[in-house]
């Protein structure tokens, strides 16, 4: 299937040469509201440059890939989907639930699709955890972590006071990935209760033009939730940009036969981790309680070596694996079978609920049920992973 780029930012650069990998998809223009930035991209990769309006009018694309700012999400996928095109957006799907829903509503009104990152999700890391999981390796989930804790970017980006601002937040901007996963293994959220603080309200700029200089912040710098999943399992998200280091895992979940360390759900790969000695700890045992605080009882389930587990970026020097174009690649495939997508717009469209339930849970202290239902996020296999490659 065709596809045509709107945004043509740094991110656009790894959509365009990963696309090259699957079968169903070919990139074949793009257009930004900047010309210079889709000039750039055309002829980086020999696309077709052109504006936006003759984008959306061009016959033989089918897929409007959307990588513009958050901010502008929602009116472009619209547009896109009054055009008569599928649309596979960057996270998040909005900004707010009231146009992601109206969204949602126009594109199945017209039969067409929209999918939205993240697809990290589909990579060999959370999938293999999730085979682990859905084969009883673990046993029904009962608790669990989840935190992305980190200090903030003011030190190293020469414009993070966006970042800080309302309709942003470590929640919003990192929390993506970790809510995706976090329903892709445990199924839709139930209800939601957050607490959150705001420390300090000034930061300083460490780069850039305005080094020294201050800025105010006006969101949550630090959230913790407490999330209860509709199969019962409670888990914990911590979300900050107030912490200079930490020993947590990404995520680890704790069902009643074992637990498991699922890797950073921001990349594709990594391992994937089952406690080994389910001995049952006894605090009277010194044995025993070294054994449970000892790395080395744990299974580990390598992914190097499966399909889009293989560490590929950035380019010169890989350190992790990045297959950004998999889910609109997916998505692409389930058009041309006929069957439904896995990083679907209504997936995406709890986990914006769910974002934003955090944020509204936090400024007015109550716990919140989560209105807008799940979909449904079936396992990717191995083979079905090979099948969408050239």
């Amino acid at each position: 299937m065709r596809v045509g780029i709107i945004g043509c930012g740094n991110i656009s650069d790894v959509y365009v040469r990963n696309s090259r990998l699957f079968r169903d998809i070919e990139i074949v223009a793009c257009s930004d509201v900047i010309p210079a930035a889709a000039q750039r991209l055309a002829n980086k990769y020999s696309l077709r440059e052109t504006n936006v309006r003759d984008l959306l009018a061009v016959d033989d694309i089918e897929i409007i890939l959307n990588l513009t700012l958050p901010a502008t999400h929602a009116e472009v996928s619209r547009a896109a989907i009054a055009a008569g095109k599928h649309v596979y957006s960057e996270k998040p799907l909005a900004t707010s639930l009231q146009d992601a829903v109206a969204l949602m509503e126009e594109a199945e009104a017209k039969g067409l699709r929209v999918g939205c990152a993240p697809d990290t999700i589909l990579g060999a890391g959370l999938q293999t955890a999730k085979a682990l999981i859905e084969e009883g390796r673990v046993g029904p989930i009962i608790t669990g972590l989840a935190a992305v804790m980190t200090k903030g970017m003011e030190h190293w980006h020469p414009n993070p006071a966006p970042f800080y601002q309302k309709g942003a937040g470590p929640v919003l901007d990192l929390g993506p990935y970790y809510v995706s996963a976090l329903t892709a293994l445990l199924g839709p959220v139930n209800e939601l209760r957050a607490v959150g603080q705001i420390s300090p309200v000034e930061r300083r700029f460490g780069e850039g033009p305005k080094k020294g200089e201050t800025f105010s912040v006006g969101t949550f710098t630090t959230l913790n939730t407490i999330l209860t999943f509709s199969g019962g399992a409670i888990i914990s998200f911590l979300a900050s940009w107030d912490v200079w280091r930490h020993g947590l895992r990404p995520i680890e979940l704790h069902g009643t036969l074992a637990s498991i360390r699922v890797p950073d759900p921001d990349t594709f790969g990594g391992d994937a981790e089952t406690s080994a000695n389910n001995r049952l700890l006894n605090i009277h045992d010194p044995s025993s309680v070294a054994l449970a605080s000892n790395q080395v009882d744990w299974i580990i389930h390598k992914t190097d070596e499966k399909p889009f587990g293989g560490i590929n970026y950035p380019l010169g020097n890989p350190v992790v694996a990045n297959y950004r174009s998999l889910g609109l690649a997916e998505m692409a495939n389930a058009i041309v079978e006929g069957r439904p997508h896995r990083c679907s717009g209504r997936f995406a469209l709890h986990a914006l609920a769910v974002m934003l339930g955090i944020i509204e849970s936090a400024e007015s202290g109550e716990t919140l049920k989560v209105d807008v239902p799940g979909a449904t996020f079936p396992r990717l296999t191995e083979e079905e992973a090979k099948h969408l490659l050239r």
